[in-house]
């Protein structure tokens, strides 16, 4: 829409209040802040929804991978040579094994269920995820057969435990005998807690290293599953693929949206409900600037019948009052975008004063 210059002169004194003329400006300010709060608003719920959905994926995929290869019995035997597929796989940047059981651990009197999960050294050392959020304690005393362990902060709260705490983790895997089975009952320090902020796993993960874990569940040489990660957590189904059909006759191939699917759909129809919430509240702000165009039309009607008399054309008349409008939107807008970036921008500070 290309305006002629008297037509960009008449919209610039329209934008601006004429004698008498204070409540439609008034009404037009109004409709600007509300598209600004509007256009704000959802500048910043929209960020902390994308913020908060990538903190969670980054403290969820730090554990446990972006998919794992698990055997149909809870055992995979051949796990070296499952290894070896996963990283001649095109896109697999690690492969580790990986045992995980469902125990009961016990202490002082106080009984919790918790996930006993079995990991080399090397990896439990090397797991950003865990490594940075040691409350106390050090994960170098994790040691196969040094009989040490780490345990998420709620998971210690729970139990009454700390550091140097002996806690007994109890498996149904034990020995038979004419009387039933008698449930295995190993010894185990804690010589690290850790706090990752997902409550599943500070109340539930006991790690230790995976030598210790198939010890505990008489495993042998066997591990759970095999876990993997890739160069692209959102491709994962399409580069695992060939290697799903590799290895379909010794386990399944599970990845991150399958194992946490609830979560992240719960999360995703929560982002998009904001999201048209949100866009609605703009809308509404848009109708404010259609109401004040239609009192400025009104107040100038005048104006307009001696626009119209020296020859102004009807299209001309809509474009002045359109680039009324539209500046008005574009100006709430860039306000909106510019309120949302500073808000963003000291979250903390608002954040801590609030």
């Amino acid at each position: 829409m290309i305006l002629s210059r008297y037509e960009r002169m008449i919209a610039k004194r329209y934008l601006l209040p004429g004698r008498g003329e204070a409540f439609i400006f008034m009404v037009a300010t109004i409709s600007l802040i509300a598209v600004m709060l509007g256009v704000a608003a959802l500048v910043i719920v929209m960020s902390v929804m994308n913020g908060f959905r990538a903190e969670l994926f980054d403290k969820v995929v730090g554990l446990n991978g972006h998919a794992v290869i698990q055997g149909y019995d809870g055992r995979l035997p051949d796990w070296r040579e499952v290894i070896q597929q996963a990283k001649a796989t095109p896109g697999v940047t690690e492969a580790t094994p990986l045992i995980e059981q469902p125990l009961m651990a016990s202490f002082n009197g106080r009984v919790e269920a918790v996930l006993a999960r079995g990991m080399r050294v090397a990896d439990i050392r090397g797991n950003a995820t865990i490594k940075s959020k040691v409350l106390d304690g050090s994960l170098l005393a994790l040691k196969p057969g040094s009989g040490n362990v780490a345990i998420g902060a709620r998971l210690a709260d729970a139990l009454g435990a700390q550091v140097g705490s002996e806690i007994s983790l109890i498996s149904p895997q034990g020995q038979t005998t004419p009387f039933g089975t008698v449930p295995r009952i190993i010894s185990y320090r804690v010589a690290a807690i850790f706090e990752v902020g997902v409550y599943d796993y500070d109340k539930a993960f006991v790690i230790m290293p995976i030598e210790d874990a198939q010890t505990l569940l008489l495993m042998g040489d066997a591990v759970g599953m095999v876990e993997v990660k890739t160069v692209d957590p959102d491709r994962v189904a399409t580069i695992l693929q060939p290697l799903a059909r590799q290895v379909q006759a010794k386990g399944v191939v599970t990845d991150w949206r399958q194992m946490n699917a609830t979560l992240f759909e719960a999360l995703a129809v929560e982002r998009v409900a904001m999201f048209v919430v949100l866009s609605i509240i703009v809308l509404v702000a848009v109708f404010n600037i259609l109401s004040s165009l239609i009192m400025l039309v009104r107040a100038k009607t005048r104006d307009i019948a001696i626009l119209r008399t020296m020859g102004a054309s009807r299209s001309s008349m809509m474009k002045i009052f359109m680039t009324v409008g539209v500046t008005i939107g574009v100006l709430g807008i860039i306000a909106g975008l510019i309120v949302g970036a500073v808000f963003l921008f000291y979250r903390q500070a608002v954040v801590n004063f609030v």
